[in-house]
């Protein structure tokens, strides 16, 4: 081997990137050849050692693990393609390099079937072996990075309270976590490889991961249902929340499904208790403000005999009140049905543009009603999120009107949805009455509004944002409010950007 000092730090700057001193075993039947390889590469960081032919070498491969290895293709007794074979079937992690002096195509090509990951022809160089122990050592280094990513994914999923399952497109069982094979009441700690079905007995849970797998390229959307599920020893029943998402690759195509599993039976029994409860004060009280309202009306309208100018202005603001208080019990329904769907919910791939738009529009006659400029600020043609469309749609709702309604006549409402690092977000800016700072604390409180000389004549029952910031919460969102008195309001919330685009 010719001797060259030319990029001799090639190999040491890759042996500082891995947590190990690789270890080298040199198969070759020439001592010139393994005393020059022992040498070099020992200098270079390396733990080398040397057997003289194939049968050698394949009895310390059996003692000791080797990390790469040198082999001499044409050797007596057994060929470096007998030892190659032997060694990737036994050792597929090790990197083999092939060193020989007959090098051909034909040669090249079966080896690299075989599973060698290089070729060197003799006589090479320093530089040459060099090199090509780098390359080696860097392969290491990239399967070492898989391995330990792989590991911390694994234990983190295994400890996760929440059951995690992903199935191939075949519904083949790729991983199952204990919190899993818990809630199925599976007592196997190995089923990967088998099929989902004969694990998971529930027809609509076995829909949901086929729905996943079957979805066409052109659609992204998250499956979601309340399953109630035995538990082992008791006999209510455990209600899962299960999500079920298709996994695909960087071309769009199914590669499995992807399902979690979130015991909710605590949540949905305190859920019940508060649902049911709010529901039934709201009804108690809504029938008879409905009652009460019939009957001014009744008298308003003169059917009980004449009003006086005052009698009948009294009677006017207390229908109004009473109208109030009916709107407040209908909203304390509706956040109580919203809450109670936050839980689980169904969810699609959202383009936000698109859906701004519709909004924008359906809120137009009444912010020209007022003289007020309601606009749209170009920013890309598509944003995508993965959310519920009522409940998205309920969020730009809430943040338009209150804008429309907290805007003096000739204000401006500019609406935008941009993209920011890892996050879609959607802005609602007006020209408004502003909130001051002490007041921005509480605006997502419910019931809560602010009350000063030039907004308290605006009706509203302080809840809309309390809605706006459950919904936001329930997407894995955040909203920040920028305001300043006389000069308007900004609400900016960022939601986790999908990353599907259909």
């Amino acid at each position: 081997m010719a001797t060259d000092n030319s990029s001799k730090n090639s190999i040491k700057d890759s042996v500082k990137d891995v947590f190990f001193q690789p270890r080298v075993l040199v198969v070759d039947d020439e001592v010139r050849i393994q005393k020059a390889c022992q040498r070099l590469l020992t200098e270079e960081g390396c733990d080398v050692e040397v057997a003289q032919d194939g049968i050698k070498g394949l009895k310390m491969i059996d003692e000791k693990h080797f990390d790469i290895i040198l082999l001499d293709l044409m050797m007596p007794g057994m060929s470096g393609l007998d030892v190659l074979t032997d060694v990737k079937s036994r050792h597929p992690d090790t990197v083999v390099i092939i060193i020989t002096g007959y090098a051909t195509l034909e040669h090249s090509i079966e080896t690299m079937k075989k599973g060698a990951f290089d070729f060197l022809s003799k006589p090479f160089s320093p530089t040459e072996l060099r090199l090509v122990i780098a390359k080696a050592i860097e392969s290491i280094r990239t399967l070492q990075d898989i391995a330990t990513e792989k590991s911390r994914m694994r234990v983190m999923i295994n400890t996760l309270s929440n059951g995690v399952l992903t199935t191939d497109n075949q519904q083949r069982i790729a991983l199952a976590n204990p919190a899993f094979l818990k809630m199925i009441g599976c007592r196997k700690t190995s089923v990967i490889g088998h099929k989902v079905f004969e694990f998971i007995k529930d027809t609509r849970l076995l829909d949901m991961i086929d729905q996943a797998i079957q979805q066409p390229a052109n659609t992204f959307a998250e499956i979601t249902d309340e399953i109630a599920m035995p538990f082992s020893k008791e006999d209510q029943d455990m209600i899962i929340g299960v999500r079920c998402i298709p996994f695909r690759d960087r071309l769009n195509r199914n590669l499995g499904s992807i399902t979690v599993f979130n015991d909710i039976t605590a949540l949905k029994k305190i859920d019940q208790l508060k649902s049911d409860f709010v529901s039934m004060v709201a009804h108690e009280i809504k029938s008879p403000l409905n009652s009460i309202l019939m009957q001014l009306n009744v008298v308003l309208d003169g059917l009980a005999g004449d009003l006086t100018k005052k009698q009948k202005d009294i009677l006017q603001r207390t229908s109004e009140r009473i109208k109030s208080l009916t709107i407040l019990s209908g909203e304390l329904l509706d956040l109580s049905k919203i809450e109670s769907g936050l839980i689980n919910q169904e969810r699609e791939q959202l383009d936000l543009i698109e859906l701004i738009k519709g909004q924008v529009e359906f809120y137009r006659d009444k912010a020209d009603a007022k003289s007020i400029l309601l606009t749209v600020k170009k920013t890309k043609k598509e944003i995508y999120m993965l959310g519920n469309r009522i409940n998205i749609e309920e969020v730009m709702s809430n943040l338009i009107s209150n804008a429309i309604r907290y805007s003096p006549s000739g204000g401006q409402i500019t609406v935008w949805a941009d993209e920011k690092s890892d996050c879609a977000k959607i802005v609602v800016s007006d020209t408004g009455f502003g909130i001051g700072q002490k007041e921005l604390e509480h605006i997502f409180d419910r019931f809560f509004r602010v009350k000063n000389e030039t907004t308290r004549y605006i009706n509203g029952t302080g809840l809309g944002l309390s809605i706006v910031k459950s919904i936001v919460d329930a997407h894995h969102g955040t909203i920040e409010v920028e305001s300043e008195i006389d000069k308007g309001s900004c609400f900016s919330i960022y939601f986790p950007r999908s990353e599907y685009k259909i």
